[in-house]
């Protein structure tokens, strides 16, 4: 971790929260318990920050620094809000493209999609507030500076962000293997987000439920699935092709 990218002690992380920085995560020390930690704790709870309850080992490792069992990493770029993006792409004028992540964990599928998102014109990548992977220094240089090019916005939950997406219009195609349709057969020349899932469990039921289309990539020999960034790359260049 970059020690740019990071904030320790409890005062500090507080300070930040209030000032507005863009906090990704904060590490804190397991059965720790005080008069400014319970501060932190209704701070993070109140702007919805993913927090990781850690053994001081694992805190000791993110600094040499006194962390006062609280250590947090700071976003490198500024998220976008999910409702004004949707709102200035289809006001634009142009198709909309989005990309909606899944809990998806790895911060190097994470980089790498964000990267093949800035070659395809994707206007907006939609990511849940908790459970994702975070956009750290490894994320940023996987995406080859794209993180800075691509809005990037965080929900709530994804499930209130498709209904927001077809409300506007937006027709929601989730990438799974749990269907016989591929890609080739939905027509996504009209307004449309993808959705990707994570790597172990792909997109969730309740998305899968709700979403407009569900839609595959045809696979040969015996290997089950692509890995999620490769196979977010051929989906979004079967979006490039259809819509060129």
């Amino acid at each position: 971790m970059e020690k740019n990218l990071q904030i320790f002690g409890t005062r500090a992380i507080i300070e930040a929260i209030e000032a507005g920085k863009e906090i990704d995560k904060v590490y804190l020390q397991r059965g720790l318990t005080n008069n400014l930690t319970s501060e932190l704790n209704t701070l993070i709870k109140r702007n919805g920050i993913q927090t990781s309850f850690v053994p001081i080992e694992k805190l000791n490792k993110l600094t040499q620094k006194n962390h006062q069992g609280a250590v947090a990493t700071i976003s490198p770029i500024t998220f976008h809000d999910f409702e004004e993006l949707v709102i200035k792409t289809i006001e634009s004028g142009q198709n909309p493209l989005f990309l909606l992540l899944d809990q998806l964990s790895d911060v190097r599928n994470f980089g790498a999609i964000i990267r093949t998102a800035a070659c395809t014109g994707v206007h907006g990548i939609i990511i849940p507030k908790k459970g994702g992977a975070p956009i750290n220094a490894d994320t940023v240089k996987t995406s080859a500076g794209a993180a800075f090019q691509v809005p990037i916005a965080k929900v709530d939950h994804l499930k209130d962000a498709i209904y927001y997406l077809q409300g506007s219009g937006v027709q929601v195609v989730a990438a799974t293997e749990k269907t016989n349709t591929t890609i080739y057969t939905v027509d996504i020349t009209k307004p449309t987000a993808i959705v990707m899932g994570s790597e172990d469990r792909g997109v969730s039921g309740g998305i899968l439920k709700i979403s407009d289309h569900l839609a595959s990539l045809p696979m040969q020999g015996n290997i089950a699935s692509l890995n999620v960034s490769v196979a977010c790359g051929a989906l979004l260049y079967e979006v490039v092709r259809q819509r060129s």
